[in-house]
């Protein structure tokens, strides 16, 4: 079963190659990007294996996060703790 994943990333190095994060974004499945940083993908991935898969295409300093829509499931890399603290509590309580 594909799901429904919604990715946003934000590349903080300055002349960041957004090519190969966004070549990875698509090979994941029939894709649309809805805002600059913030693409829909429909993936046979879910979103921690998507998410460590698109991981490779980052910096230590970037930000990533994958919401997996259809089965209610997040993935984030590098978000500062105050907010990462919040996801942890409020996402699967």
């Amino acid at each position: 079963m594909a799901n429904n994943l919604f990715v946003s990333y934000d590349l903080k190095t300055p002349g960041q190659n957004y090519e190969k994060l966004i070549e990875g974004i698509k090979t994941l499945g029939p894709w649309a990007k809805l805002q600059q940083s913030f693409w829909y993908v429909n993936s046979n991935l879910d979103a921690a294996a998507a998410g460590n898969y698109l991981k490779q295409f980052t910096d230590a300093n970037d930000y990533l996060v994958v919401v997996d829509a259809t089965n209610n499931n997040v993935y984030w890399f590098n978000c500062i703790e105050p907010v990462s603290d919040l996801l942890k509590k409020q996402w699967w309580s």
